[in-house]
């Protein structure tokens, strides 16, 4: 009876289809949460170091198209924090599923899931850091997996930067360009990192992240995120597909 009671107040209604009176229909949360991981980081030019390592390694559990997309936007900007209830299963499942590579990786050192930060303009806005929720989620699923993980908000952005959501990749090159730094007392030397953040477009922001932290003499072993935005010239995909095939960790992870 209150949750009806509450619903003719503040109507709910499917971000991704729009379809009333459900938080997020069965079809669109498939979209969302419904494939398994893939890999994402040579969709992303900034993540090329441009040296003999690669690219940072970075999974997403689905494509930033369609109702994923709207569901993200929902999540993040128009307050629908209620959607952490399909969002953060899927990413506890995500770093369970990256926990054996992780831990072949690291042996029984512990790892800090470390989130990329808002910005403090965005972080008054919302009232949260929704990446943050993203973060605890990771690191519960890497426990599962007999990761010794804790979430460490080591980073934090210096200075005036724009939000990321509508900049190019050179726009948001410029934008986050030194403007993330590790936090001061923030013990990261010789830490082996797993980075988390919602949306992957041109991977600026993990870049940036990834040149901070191993400057503090962090390990950074790759990244999780919620979504990844594809390129222009892929191929059109069904906004309800689910993410193209994954390549398992074990097999592909290439980590420091």
């Amino acid at each position: 009876m209150l949750t009806r009671l509450a619903r003719l107040v503040v109507p709910v209604s499917c971000p991704g289809c729009g379809r009333y009176d459900v938080r997020c229909c069965a079809r669109c949360a498939g979209a969302v949460v419904g494939g398994p991981l893939r890999r994402v980081e040579h969709d992303a030019p900034r993540l090329d170091r441009l040296d003999d390592e690669g690219p940072l390694p970075v999974w997403a559990v689905s494509r930033c198209t369609g109702p994923v997309r709207d569901v993200v936007v929902a999540w993040k900007d128009r307050e629908r924090a209620d959607l952490d209830r399909l969002l953060v299963p899927a990413m506890r499942r995500a770093g369970t599923w990256v926990a054996p590579a992780v831990r072949a990786a690291v042996g029984g050192s512990p790892v800090a899931v470390v989130p990329a930060p808002s910005a403090p303009s965005s972080r008054l806005r919302r009232g949260r850091e929704p990446v943050r929720v993203l973060a605890r989620a990771v690191a519960d699923g890497l426990r599962a997996g007999d990761v010794r993980a804790t979430v460490v908000p080591a980073l934090r952005r210096r200075g005036a930067t724009r939000d990321q959501v509508g900049l190019g990749a050179r726009a948001r090159g410029r934008n986050l360009a030194a403007s993330l730094v590790v936090r001061r007392g923030a013990a990261v030397a010789g830490t082996p990192c797993l980075l988390v953040d919602d949306v992957l477009t041109t991977g600026a922001t993990l870049a940036a992240a990834e040149l901070a932290l191993a400057r503090a003499g962090a390990a950074v072993l790759g990244a999780l995120v919620l979504a990844a935005t594809p390129p222009p010239d892929s191929v059109t995909e069904s906004p309800h597909a689910g993410p193209s095939p994954a390549v398992h960790p074990d097999d592909t992870l290439g980590l420091v």
